[in-house]
């Protein structure tokens, strides 16, 4: 079954990840792969851009069918195999609404994450202003505040409730990036650290455990 699957992936993208995390969890395992490194901008290829115009990874097909956002792949995969390895969306209404809601709020909190880390890549130089900087840097801490609180009310379960779910998958991601660029965020967000620290060790996490750019943080 997975063997009609193809995935074209980069270490530490947190899109990438989602979704390898899902197919572990669904047991999807003996898919095609391929990794791509950013830092020499193969995501740039040939390759990659037959798969997903943007020329942005990941790079989904399952069959004759592409789904390259992240978020759209791992709802994909959930419905087409509800059957088969862990269940990942809840059927309490709920919960339900609760996986959707910190799936969505994902894509917020990782734009401010990026705004904030890739300032200096993302601005010509000649832009470039501290206050700026400043401002994207305020946006990030008032966004991990907000995540810690929701971790808080969280406790020792998982993102909508009871089980692991699509929201887990699609947001611990993020939370190794942040723990990764800013070791010292552990102490500051004890509740997002608390969380990641009970999860990272889950088989599905541990399995698709990013390579070299997640191997020397202190080196970052």
């Amino acid at each position: 079954m997975a063997k009609d699957m193809t995935l074209l992936w980069g270490a530490g993208s947190s899109p990438c990840w989602r979704v390898m995390i899902t197919l572990e969890e669904k047991n999807l395992q003996g898919y095609n792969q391929k990794r791509f490194y950013f830092e020499k901008m193969e995501h740039k290829s040939a390759e990659v851009m037959a798969m997903n115009p943007r020329s942005q990874l990941p790079a989904f097909k399952h069959g004759d069918k592409i789904l390259n956002e992240s978020y759209a792949a791992i709802l994909y995969l959930e419905d087409q195999f509800k059957s088969q390895g862990n269940k990942l969306i809840p059927d309490p209404p709920a919960e339900k609404a609760m996986m959707y809601q910190r799936m969505m709020e994902g894509n917020t909190f990782q734009q401010k994450l990026a705004e904030a880390l890739y300032y200096n890549y993302l601005v010509p130089e000649g832009e470039m202003h501290d206050s700026a900087l400043k401002r994207r840097q305020e946006a990030l801490t008032a966004e991990l505040k907000l995540w810690d609180g929701y971790m808080k009310k969280v406790g020792d379960g998982y993102m909508a409730g009871k089980s692991f779910s699509l929201a887990d998958a699609a947001i611990f991601p993020i939370f190794a990036y942040v723990f990764y660029y800013c070791p010292q965020c552990e102490a500051r967000y004890p509740n997002m650290a608390a969380y990641y620290n009970r999860l990272k060790d889950r088989p599905s996490i541990k399995a698709t455990w990013p390579p070299a750019r997640f191997e020397n943080p202190e080196g970052m």
